[in-house]
């Protein structure tokens, strides 16, 4: 177990340090602007993060199943309504999406210039695919 823990922490610590990071993880900044999401694990928010950023990345629908899957099977939120969200603020989620794409946030290591308003439209389309 001890193993596993030291190379959980070193292939995060390599993963951050040589840029590794992207959508999934400013997205998750993002949701910090949404009380309803305060409560849940740095994890929780990066899981439908990852979703968002698969949609940004066009990924193949099999790819993005095969996340939901997973997701769903350790008990990862799949949608904004796991995630405490009552209702859609599209005002709010759109303070995610500009959040997301803050100066300096991890997004801007996309292949691709990101806007706040794809992230919007693809955090819609992750809920949207995440409740089904």
């Amino acid at each position: 177990m001890k193993n596993i823990i030291e190379a959980n922490t070193l292939l995060s610590g390599l993963g951050f340090e040589s840029s590794g990071l992207a959508a999934a993880h400013a997205i998750h900044n993002g949701l910090t602007k949404l009380e309803e999401c305060h409560h849940l694990y740095h994890g929780e928010k990066v899981a439908f993060g990852t979703l968002t950023q698969m949609l940004l990345e066009n990924a193949p629908m099999e790819e993005i199943q095969e996340v939901l899957t997973l997701c769903r099977s350790v008990g990862l939120p799949t949608n904004l309504f796991d995630m405490g969200v009552k209702e859609l603020d599209h005002a709010k989620l759109m303070e995610v999406a500009e959040a997301s794409c803050a100066e300096g946030e991890t997004i801007h290591n996309m292949p691709f210039p990101v806007t706040p308003e794809m992230v919007y439209a693809a955090m819609l389309s992750a809920h949207q695919i995440g409740l089904k």
